[in-house]
């Protein structure tokens, strides 16, 4: 049976989500599978994986074929960094610890990089929420000087009307007396 992992589609229309599975290689892609490894989230930034770590690596180390794209994630998530520690401890050219050390560092590096990824977007984001408050206030400046000057300007035409009212009747009393 020629094993292959790969992914499994779920989500609605336009919003893909994925799940990592082990599947007989002609078994159709949303079919039969025989162990879910994973998910696979592509419409976050960075994109999210939850993997079983240690399944994944035992299927790839019988001989599982990745498709490129999970092979793609498994090399992100450091499975093919594992394998290939695992076989310089197997040739003795170093122990289980400094293989384990090596592979804590290099996660350690790589959760950085995802850290200021998210940071930067966060930052980006906040950015962009006070550019949009700023031209917001100014629009709202705008229309209260506006409304400003429309109140205005009926006042005085108001204040006119008034003095106008006035003045003729101000004219006729004296010619009374």
């Amino acid at each position: 049976m020629a094993t292959k992992i790969r992914l499994q589609r779920g989500g609605r229309k336009g919003y893909a989500f994925y799940s990592i599975v082990i599947a007989d290689a002609r078994a159709p892609r949303d079919g039969r599978f025989t162990e879910k490894i994973g998910s696979y989230n592509p419409n976050t930034n960075p994109a999210t994986v939850d993997l079983n770590f240690e399944r994944a690596l035992y299927w790839v180390e019988v001989g599982a074929q990745p498709t490129d794209t999970v092979r793609n994630i498994l090399s992100g998530e450091g499975v093919y960094l594992m394998k290939h520690l695992r076989g310089g401890v197997k040739k003795g050219a170093f122990d289980e610890a400094a293989a384990q050390k090596k592979f804590d560092a290099w996660k350690a590096d790589k959760q950085k990089g995802l850290d200021k990824v998210r940071e930067e977007e966060a930052k980006a984001k906040k950015e962009a929420a006070a550019k949009a408050l700023e031209a917001e206030k100014k629009v709202n400046e705008a229309i209260a000087q506006k409304v400003a000057e429309k109140k205005a300007a009926a006042e005085a035409a108001a204040a006119e009307a008034t003095e106008a009212e006035a003045a003729p009747a101000a004219e006729e009393a004296p010619a009374e007396a």
